[in-house]
Parts: structure tokens; sequence; C-alpha cells
């Protein structure tokens, strides 16, 4: 499968920058095209401030960056590079508090990951990426194959067992969620496991539909240990743009989201959203991707985010 094949090793920066390279190039040629050899006045900041909505950077985050240059820079010649790095500290201030690591407490075991997210997003792809990277820190990882009504992806999350070395739990399609959920948790806690990482379905065609499931899920899993789960993690495709915001409002509204992992960074234009959401929301971003191999999901890092975002100096 294609979302298990290794890449070339690059440093993440390298791939962080290349895949936010839309974003950055369609921001580099509004900032460059509109100041070069021009004097800091309203009329630039109005366009400037158009520039970073374009990019889905969202209302506060590009009001703040215009007003930061407004008290710093106003009737000045300013230098493109000048702007960037602007943008680069505005974006990087609003997500350093965010950029927090998803790391199982000592004492909890199994820590239950609860993955939710629209199909598409890349959800089950990252419940094996986040296999890996928790079978790389030695830890004991089962794998329980919630969206029973995809066979895909039953089949999906099998392959990332068997490449990783986690357990796993499936059962045919159509197969109740919430009680495999519930047998995955007992058999996670039986075999002395560290993670249990759970897939969900991803409908919305049936809102109401998909709360009941996602509540019935954690429903079962608290009749075996009442502290789960333990983190509930939502994969957002950073290719929707907007969208992704009314993603968390659903999302939010049926499960208690405890944090993002941001997904298929890689030549999309509409990377900016990442800032849009996490100005909006306060929730802690964990990991992003920047590709299909397994190496290129990563903690979130956010000052190197916001130097790729921006095209500053590395």
């Amino acid at each position: 499968m294609s979302d298990v094949t290794e890449a070339p090793k690059r440093g993440f920066f390298a791939r962080l920058k290349a895949g936010l390279s839309r974003t950055t190039s369609a921001l580099t040629e509004g900032i460059t095209s509109l100041f070069t050899k021009r004097r800091l006045d309203d009329a630039a900041l109005e366009e400037l401030e158009d520039i970073l909505l374009a990019a889905d950077l969202g209302p506060v985050t590009a009001a703040n960056v215009v007003e930061r240059l407004r008290k710093t820079r106003f009737g000045r010649e300013v230098s493109p590079d000048e702007i960037r790095a602007a943008l680069a500290e505005e974006v990087a201030q609003v997500l350093a508090p965010l950029a927090q690591p998803l790391a199982p407490a000592g004492s909890t075991k199994p820590f239950v990951i609860l993955v939710v997210g629209v199909n598409g997003t890349g959800k089950t792809t990252t419940i094996g990426k986040l296999a890996k990277h928790y079978r790389e820190q030695g830890k004991r990882v089962m794998l329980a194959a919630g969206d029973t009504f995809r066979a895909a992806a039953i089949e999906q999350l099998t392959i990332w067992a068997e490449r990783t070395g986690a357990g796993i739990l499936a059962k045919p399609p159509g197969a109740d969620a919430a009680g495999l959920a519930f047998d995955a948790l007992t058999k996670a806690r039986a075999e002395g496991s560290d993670v249990l990482l759970i897939d969900t379905a991803g409908r919305l065609q049936n809102k109401a539909g998909l709360m009941a499931e996602l509540e019935k899920i954690v429903r079962v899993l608290k009749k075996v240990d009442a502290t789960a789960p333990h983190a509930c993690i939502l994969t957002l495709d950073a290719t929707t743009g907007q969208n992704a915001i009314n993603q968390v409002e659903v999302f939010r509204g049926v499960a208690q989201v405890t944090g993002l992992v941001m997904t298929k960074l890689d030549g999309t234009a509409r990377g900016g959203v990442l800032v849009a959401v996490a100005q909006k929301f306060g929730l802690p971003v964990h990991f992003v991707g920047v590709g299909e191999s397994a190496d290129d999901l990563q903690p979130f890092d956010a000052s190197a985010f916001a130097r790729a975002l921006a095209g500053a100096a590395s």
C-alpha cells in the first residue's frame, strides 16, 4: 500500500518546507510584489491583510500581524523579509503554547487514545504511524479497528499492525464498534499493553448517528476503565482549508476532543488553516503529517512550522 512505503530520508524541516511550499509561494509572491520599495501605509496594510486571509491564516492572526507591523514599521519602507519575519513571529507566538506531545502517562496502562475525524482525513493511516512512533519508544501497542463500516480501514490497520509489531483486534465489517472497543481495552489490559489506539467511523451524513456511536464507545470504555479514553485526537486534512474549522466544531460537539493531528500538509496551498484552527479553538496540536511514509508524521514544532509557512530563514 502506498501509505506504508518508505521515502528517502530528509530532515523534517526540509519536508515541512516542501509540504508547505504552495502556501509559502502564494504568501511570498504576494508580499514581495506588495512591499518591493514601498512604504508601509494604510493601503499596504489592507492589501497585506487580504493576502494573509487568502492563505487561510484566519482573521485574528491576519489582524494581529497587521497591527504588529503598524506599531513597529508604519510609514517606513519595509522589505519582504521583514514582513515574512513578522509573520513567522506572530504564527509561532500563536502556536507555541499548543505544541504539546501526546505522551502516555507513565502510570496509566493502557493509555487509551480515541482517534476521530472525517473519513478521508488520514485517520487510519495516522493511527498506523502513531503505532510506529510508540513502538519505537519501546511501548507495547494495541490497535482497535473500530471503523467497522469500511473493510478497507480494517485491512489497512491490519497491515500497519503487522508492519509495526503492534497487536490488533479486528472484527468483520458491520460489527458493533462499541463492543469491539470494549473487547480491545479488555484484551489490552490483559496483555499489558502500554497504548491502545482506537479507530472510529467518520461519517458526517448522519451526525446524530455518529454522535450516538461515539458516545456509546466512550460509555463502554468507561466500564473497563473509568478514566478512559485518556485522549481523543481529531485528524484534520490540511487540504480542506476553512472547512477544517467546521470539522472541529462538529467533533467537539460529539466527542471530548483533546488535541489535533494535521495531515496532508504535503503540497497543499491551504496549510495556513492550522493557524486559524489553533487561534479559534486553542486545542493542542500533537503531530503534523507531510507525506505518506511512516516517518512523515512528526511531533509538532511551532517554530519550525511558522518559519516554513512564512518562508522565513530556517
